[in-house]
């Protein structure tokens, strides 16, 4: 069992938890502010992210799996959908998909895109570059020994 005290009064107790590196809070012991906070779910964040685009709901849906608890990551993913509000919706889902063809996963990521207008510029779905397998220029290992 653990209590909490304030000056010398029991305010709050409960079971303890054995279960490492996780989160036990309980709700009547959360400020009102932050019970707010417990009724967001992944969920509710894909839902607000799809009146933008499919590419915002990926991005979202990468945050919120970038973190160790979904909770972490609902913060930045109100930022991204204020950032909509901020540069158009037109332009973050762009810079969505521009970030998650870099493999980004943050939200200064696509703020940083959006800010320097990165998402103005065409995505190009290019093949990478193939390998030479033999040229005449080429040296291989026994040249530098």
């Amino acid at each position: 069992m653990v209590e909490c005290f304030y000056e010398g009064i029991r305010i709050a107790a409960h079971e303890r938890s054995y279960a490492r590196y996780k989160f036990t809070t309980l709700a009547e012991h959360m400020p009102t502010a932050h019970r707010v906070y417990s009724e967001w779910t992944p969920e509710r964040m894909r839902r607000w992210a799809s009146k933008i685009g499919p590419e915002t709901v990926q991005f979202i849906d990468q945050m919120i799996s970038s973190r160790a608890f979904p909770q972490q990551a609902y913060r930045s993913c109100l930022g991204l959908l204020r950032l909509g509000k901020r540069f158009g919706e037109e332009r973050l889902e762009k810079a969505c998909a521009k970030a998650l063809l870099a493999g980004a996963s943050r939200y200064q990521h696509v703020e940083s895109i959006l800010k320097n207008k990165l998402d103005a510029i065409p995505i190009s779905h290019t093949e990478k570059t193939p390998i030479i397998s033999s040229h005449g220029n080429i040296r291989g290992p026994v040249y530098y020994k």
